[in-house]
């Protein structure tokens, strides 16, 4: 086999880090989004969520059976 195709070994904690600075880059990504997200869903005003409908949906009926 040639050693292309095995990962570099490194001496120290250089490939961890490398990881490490990838995985917090893409977490800082994400949160950006979900925040930019959350600002757009409140700005419109919805309430996050659908509400339910159909076949074997209940509603409170507001006298405590439901």
């Amino acid at each position: 086999m040639s050693e292309e195709l095995t990962p570099q070994q490194a001496d120290g904690p250089g490939p961890q880090k490398g990881l490490l600075q990838q995985m917090e880059e893409l977490m800082a990504a994400l949160n950006a989004d979900l925040s930019a997200l959350d600002a757009d869903l409140q700005s419109t005003g919805g309430a996050g969520r659908p509400t339910p409908t159909g076949p074997g949906h209940q509603t409170p009926r507001g006298d405590g059976v439901g």
